[in-house]
C-alpha cells in the first residue's frame, strides 16, 4: 500500500539518535514489529500495526527515533498484544543498554551484537590505535579475517575465487555460524598474522634444550597461542647431573620457569598464557608431579594431565605393580603399588580439579597416531584437545550447532555447507599464517592438522526438544560428529584433488585405509569455546551442557569486568510462552539448577538441565560419543557438585579410560576459591 508518510506535501523525516535526519521509511517498524511477533510467535496483521503507527505520527514533519518507538508499543497494547508488547519492549530495552555500552568502549557500528559479544570484542579482539582507541567495528573484524584467510585462494585457483570466498567466510561469521579460534580473530591481517591456537614443543634432558623451550614458549605465547610439553624425558629430582657433578632438580622445578615466563608474557598482549604439562605415570616424579598444584595459585598458568598407560590402568583394576623408569638411564628406579599413585591422582582431582589424564595409548593406537614415523605423542594443547607432536600446531574452528535446527529438526545441508566452508577455512589458514618459530612452520605444512569442531550443542538440544543426559541426546551426538567426520574428509579429498595432499601422507595410516589423496592428516577436534561462543550470540560452549541458565563468568583478569550470562535460548522461549521477567532472571541466577522453579513450566526445565543436574558419568558418556567420531580429541570439563566424593571421580576416570576418551578433566564445584564460572550470589560474597 502507499506510504502515507511520504505521498504529497513535505514527507516525514526521522530524526536519528546521532542527531542525522533521514526520510522515513514504513519498512523498517514492520521489521522492528515483525521481530516481536516472531520472538513469541503470534499470529498477528502486521500491516494493520503500521498502518495505525502511521496514524497516529501523520503529520508530524520531524519525529525521533524514540518517539515512533513509543507510538509502536502503544498501538500494540491497545490491539491487545501484550505478549508482542512485552518482547517490544525487552528487545528496545536491550538495544538501549547496548548503544550505551557501545559509546562507552567507542564502538560505532554494533553490528547487532549482544552485550557480552560486544565487550569481549573490546577487550581482547577489535584493532586499536596507539593511544589504545578501537580503530574498528565489529564488521571491519570480520571482513578483515575473511578477506585475509581467503588471500589464500589466489595460490590455487583463479583471482575471483578470493572475492567469493572471502563473501562465503564472512557470511558464515557474522551469522555466527562458524567461528574461527581466537589467534585468528586476532591476528589476521595484522602485522603479527599468527593465526593457530594450539602447539607442543620439546623439552629436552638439558639445560640448553629446556632454556631454549622457554625462549619459543615465550614467542608462542606472544603471538597469541597455547603450549603444551612433555616433562617426562627430564631426568627425575635428585639424579646426576654429569657435566657439574651436581644433582638434578627434577621436572616440576623446571616447570616453575615455564609458568613464570608465562606469568610476565601475555598472548598478545590480549590474554594469558596457557600450558599443559604432561608426566608419564612411569617417571619416578610422578608422585611430586601430582600435588604440584595442591596449593591453590601454584602453576597457576598450568593444566596438568598424567600420561597414563594401558598397563597402568590394567595394574590399578588388578592391584598390581609400576615400574618407574630413569628417563636418562632407561633403568627401573623401583616398583610402586599402582593404587598409590591412582588414589593420590584421585584425591587431589577431588580436591583441586588437576591433575587430568592422558590416555597415551588410546592417543597412540593405529587409529589416532596418524603419522607413526614421528613417534608416539606425548603431549597436548593447553585444554586437551590437540594430541600434537613435538614443533607440531593445529588452527581451530567451530560450527555453532544451535543455528542449524530449523523448526526442530536438524538442516543436514546446512551443516554440510558449513562443514566444507569450514575444512576450506582452515586449510586456508595454514597457507596465510606467520608462525612464530621455522621448525613449527615446517612441521605444520608437513601434517597439515585441522581442526574443526562444533559449540551449541546443547541449545540444539534444546531446539530438538532432548535433553542432555538421555541416550537420544547420545544418539544425536554421535551422528551429528559422524556427519562432520565423514563430510570433513570428504573436503579434504576434494581439496588435495585441487591442492595437493599433505606432504607426509604416504607415510600415514590413511593409505593403509584406502585413501588415495587427504589434504589434511586430521580434520575434527572438539574444542572449549569459551570467549568465540559469547562472540557467536552467547550460545553453549563446545559439548558442555549449560553451567547454568544465568551466571557469571569470571574474566576480570582480561576484561576488566565479568560477565552476566544469560542463555540466549532460554530468554528466547521464555519470551515465545509469555513467562520472561527481569524478577526471574534474578532468582534463576542465585542457584546453578533451575528444576525446582515452578515459575518455569516443567517441559523446559527438563530441556534446560544444567552441569550439576546431569550425574557426572553422563558427561563421560557424552565426551565418548562425541570422541568415536573426533581425529583429534575433546576438550570437556566433567562438572561434579560440590558434594561429590573421591569416589565418584574415581569412576569417572576409570569410565573415561574404558569408553575410549583420549583424556578427561574434571572439576568439582567451588573446590577452588576462584572459578571460571559461578552463580551470581556466590560472586557477591
Amino acid at each position: 500500500m502507499p506510504n502515507i508518510l511520504t505521498g504529497g506535501g513535505e514527507a516525514t523525516k526521522v530524526k536519528k539518535r546521532d542527531g542525522r535526519i533521514e526520510r522515513y521509511r514504513r519498512e523498517k517498524i514492520e521489521s522492528a514489529i515483525r521481530k516481536a511477533v516472531d520472538a513469541v510467535r503470534e499470529k498477528v496483521d502486521i500491516d494493520t500495526l503500521v498502518d495505525d503507527v502511521e496514524e497516529k505520527i501523520k503529520g508530524r514533519k520531524i519525529i525521533t527515533v524514540e518517539e515512533i518507538q513509543d507510538v509502536v508499543e502503544s498501538v500494540l497494547v491497545e490491539h491487545k498484544l501484550y505478549k508482542v508488547a512485552k518482547a517490544y519492549i525487552l528487545y528496545r530495552k536491550k538495544r538501549a543498554e547496548i548503544r550505551k555500552v557501545a559509546a562507552t568502549l567507542g564502538i560505532t557500528d554494533t553490528f547487532h551484537l549482544p552485550l557480552n559479544s560486544l565487550q569481549v570484542l573490546a577487550a581482547r579482539y577489535l584493532r586499536r590505535d596507539e593511544q589504545r582507541r578501537i580503530i574498528e567495528t565489529p564488521g571491519q573484524l570480520f571482513q578483515r579475517v575473511a578477506k585475509a584467510v581467503a588471500v589464500a585462494e589466489k595460490r590455487f585457483g583463479r583471482k575471483e575465487d578470493v572475492s567469493y570466498w572471502t563473501d562465503e567466510f564472512y557470511e558464515a561469521m557474522t551469522t555466527f555460524k562458524f567461528m574461527p579460534n581466537s589467534p585468528t580473530l586476532m591476528n589476521a591481517g595484522t602485522k603479527l598474522g599468527q593465526l593457530s591456537a594450539c602447539f607442543v614443543l620439546p623439552v629436552g634432558d638439558s639445560i640448553e634444550s629446556i632454556f631454549d623451550a622457554v625462549k619459543w614458549t615465550a614467542l608462542v605465547h606472544k603471538s597469541g597461542g597455547g603450549t603444551g610439553f612433555s616433562f617426562s624425558r627430564l631426568r627425575p629430582a635428585g639424579d646426576t647431573v654429569q657435566t657439574t657433578g651436581g644433582i638434578a632438580s627434577g621436572p616440576v622445578s623446571f616447570m616453575k620457569v615455564f609458568n613464570a615466563a608465562t606469568e610476565i608474557i601475555k598472548q598478545g598482549g590480549k590474554r594469558r598464557g596457557a600450558n599443559m604439562g604432561v608426566l608419564k605415570v612411569t617417571h619416578p616424579d610422578i608422585l611430586d608431579f601430582v600435588v604440584a598444584k595442591t596449593t591453590e595459585g601454584e602453576l597457576e598458568n598450568f593444566n596438568i594431565s598424567v600420561g597414563a598407560t594401558d598397563e597402568f590402568m590394567d595394574a590399578v583394576r588388578q592391584d598390581g605393580t609400576v615400574q618407574l623408569i630413569n628417563p636418562r638411564t632407561g633403568r627401573v628406579v623401583r616398583s610402586v603399588k599402582a593404587r598409590v599413585i591412582w588414589d593420590l591422582i584421585i584425591t587431589e582431582a577431588w580436591k583441586t580439579g588437576d591433575p587430568g589424564m592422558l590416555f597415551l595409548d588410546t592417543i597412540n593406537n593405529s587409529e589416532s597416531n596418524c603419522i607413526p614415523k614421528y613417534g608416539p605423542i606425548e603431549a597436548t594443547n593447553p585444554c586437551g584437545e590437540v594430541p600434537l607432536y613435538p614443533f607440531e600446531a593445529c588452527n581451530l574452528g567451530s560450527i555453532n550447532l544451535s543455528e542449524i535446527v530449523d523448526d526442530g529438526k536438524i538442516d543436514w545441508n546446512e551443516l554440510e555447507r558449513l562443514v566444507k566452508i569450514g575444512v576450506r577455512f582452515l586449510d586456508d589458514v595454514i597457507e596465510v599464517n606467520r608462525f612464530p618459530l621455522r621448525q613449527i612452520e615446517r612441521m605444520v605444512r608437513r601434517t597439515r592438522r585441522i581442526g574443526l569442531g562444533v559449540m551449541g550443542f546443547a541449545d540444539m538440544l534444546v531446539r530438538l526438544g532432548i535433553s542432555y543426559h538421555s541416550n537420544e541426546a547420545l544418539k544425536v551426538a554421535e551422528e551429528v560428529m559422524k556427519f562432520i567426520q565423514r563430510k570433513a574428509r570428504e573436503e579434504s579429498v576434494k581439496l588435495a584433488s585441487e591442492r595437493g595432499s599433505f606432504p607426509d601422507f604416504e607415510d600415514s595410516i590413511w593409505v593403509e585405509r584406502g585413501f588415495k589423496q587427504l589434504r589434511n592428516c586430521c580434520c575434527t577436534t572438539i574444542a572449549p569455546t569459551g570467549t568465540i561462543s559469547i562472540i557467536a550470540g552467547g550460545c553453549s560452549s563446545g559439548i558442555e551442557p549449560l553451567f547454568a541458565v544465568a551466571y557469571i563468568r569470571n574474566v576480570s583478569d582480561s576484561l576488566g569486568t565479568n560477565l552476566f550470562e544469560v542463555n540466549p535460548t532460554f530468554e528466547e522461549i521464555a519470551i515465545q510462552e509469555g513467562f520472561y521477567s527481569d524478577e526471574l532472571v534474578k532468582k534463576i541466577a542465585r542457584q546453578t539448577s533451575i528444576q525446582h522453579i515452578e515459575e518455569i513450566p516443567e517441559e523446559i526445565r527438563r530441556l534446560f538441565v544444567t552441569a550439576h543436574d546431569i550425574p557426572p558419568l553422563w558427561h563421560v558418556k557424552m565426551q565418548a560419543a562425541f570422541q568415536r567420531y573426533v581425529d583429534n580429541a575433546i576438550s570437556k570439563t566433567i562438572n561434579f557438585p560440590e558434594t561429590a566424593t573421591p569416589r565418584d571421580i574415581e569412576m569417572a576416570y576409570m569410565m573415561a579410560w574404558q569408553l575410549g576418551c583420549k583424556g578427561i578433566t574434571v572439576y568439582r564445584d567451588k573446590c577452588k576459591r576462584k572459578q571460571v564460572l559461578c552463580v551470581e550470589c556466590e560472586e557477591r560474597r
